[in-house]
């Protein structure tokens, strides 16, 4: 195309640009005649037009309308992914929230529930002295008893764990468990079962020989008569129970302080820290004979393993894992029993003490000892208290003194 014509001669090279500028000057003169036209008038074929006042402003735009293309016919990258929508984000987002929420809420009901129903399945004893008791004064005391009753046990079981055949009831354990209301620590006192005391009815007796007597009850009577204590609750636990609790939690660690080897308890254990099971952790805790501290060895053992086993039940191991969770919890629902007036939070209790023994937030106890071998006319060699030093301890129970240290005279074991 000719570059030397007149720029509004050229041909336009975009069609959509094309723009005709019509606008004359005011003082330009008609070609025909070089008069000058008022302004507003032009000349046209059909003779003079009026235009607009403003003469400079007129402007025709010839360009041709097209349709506007889409953006992909544009060249720009298209993709067939649907853009979403703010709205369902939203939703989604309340319902994910939702189900959380829910979720929580059914643990939190599971976590409530397993020990409810647990709780209700527990076998009950009534074990409320008759007559006058020691005043009820600030804090709880609660009776712990470790039977070594057969009762439930098959003839598999009683082989399995060498517990004979013989009939009837006797403690194993005797603990008296205090819990401060006051701000001081729980505390776990080991009353030996071979210990030489009054018993209500029967004369001077071994502590044990009480619980064979008259069960609970006067095992419970002869406790608050001897300490000068109320008794809140009372909890007792089978041998059939603790190995259930034991196995439970898939077995129990614990540091073995020497080998230890008793046909009568149905061990053979090696010293060292390992896990026992349920037929171990039995023999480990019933073990007497071997221990050159007999019934004193046996009970600071008891204390250590019942500390160890609520340490482990206390793990996100055992509560996180439904199954174990709810299978100790029916372990000890089967493997206990309490006292009648015993409510699910006195139990708690207990529980919750015996675990702060077990991470040095409680003191462990054994009544003071004068000797461990006292001669007696009616039940062999027995042991005798120190009077002075025991009365102290549980002068300091009964009126919730907070101790940090055990009184004068007491052992302390962790």
């Amino acid at each position: 195309m000719p570059t030397d014509l007149p720029r509004d001669e050229r041909e336009p090279v975009d069609d959509d640009a094309y723009v005709v500028d019509t606008r004359r000057s005011r003082s330009r003169r008609s070609s025909a005649t070089g008069e000058r036209r008022a302004p507003g008038i032009t000349q046209s074929k059909t003779g003079w037009d009026a235009r607009p006042e403003n003469d400079d402003a007129y402007v025709v735009d010839t360009r041709r309308q097209r349709p506007r293309r889409p953006e992909r016919d544009r060249g720009e990258r298209h993709t067939d992914v649907p853009v979403a929508r703010p709205r369902r984000r939203r939703r989604t987002g309340r319902t994910i929230l939702l189900l959380v929420v829910l979720l929580v809420v059914a643990w939190l009901a599971f976590m409530v529930w397993v020990p409810v129903n647990a709780w209700n399945n527990v076998a009950r004893v009534d074990n409320i002295p008759g007559g006058s008791r020691p005043t009820d004064t600030s804090g709880y005391n609660y009776l712990l008893v470790g039977s070594d009753s057969r009762a439930g046990l098959t003839k598999a079981q009683r082989k399995e764990y060498a517990t004979g055949n013989a009939e009837g009831k006797r403690t194993d354990t005797i603990m008296l468990v205090h819990v401060s209301e006051s701000g001081g620590k729980p505390v776990l006192v080991s009353i030996p079962r071979d210990s030489y005391v009054p018993i209500p009815g029967y004369g001077s007796n071994k502590i044990n020989a009480a619980f064979s007597f008259g069960d609970a009850k006067l095992l419970t009577e002869t406790v608050e008569q001897v300490t000068g204590i109320h008794i809140d609750g009372y909890l007792e636990i089978g041998l059939g129970g603790f190995a259930g609790m034991v196995d439970s939690l898939d077995g129990v660690n614990i540091c073995v302080p020497r080998n230890m080897t008793d046909k009568k308890a149905g061990i053979n254990l090696k010293k060292g820290c390992q896990t026992l099971g349920g037929k171990d952790a039995l023999g480990y805790v019933r073990s007497r004979y071997e221990d050159p501290l007999g019934d004193i060895g046996r009970a600071n053992r008891q204390r250590q393993f019942l500390g160890a086993v609520m340490k482990k039940a206390a793990t996100p191991a055992t509560v996180l894992i439904p199954w174990r969770y709810k299978g100790f919890a029916d372990a000890v629902g089967s493997g206990i029993i309490v006292g009648e007036q015993t409510g699910l939070m006195d139990a708690v209790r207990i529980l919750q003490a015996m675990r702060s023994v077990s991470n040095d937030e409680g003191l462990s106890l054994t009544v003071p000892i004068e000797t461990m071998s006292l001669p007696t006319r009616n039940a062999g060699v027995a042991v005798k208290w120190n009077t002075a030093q025991a009365k102290a301890l549980f002068r300091a129970l009964k009126d919730d003194e907070p101790l940090t240290s055990p009184p004068a005279g007491t052992t302390i074991h962790q």
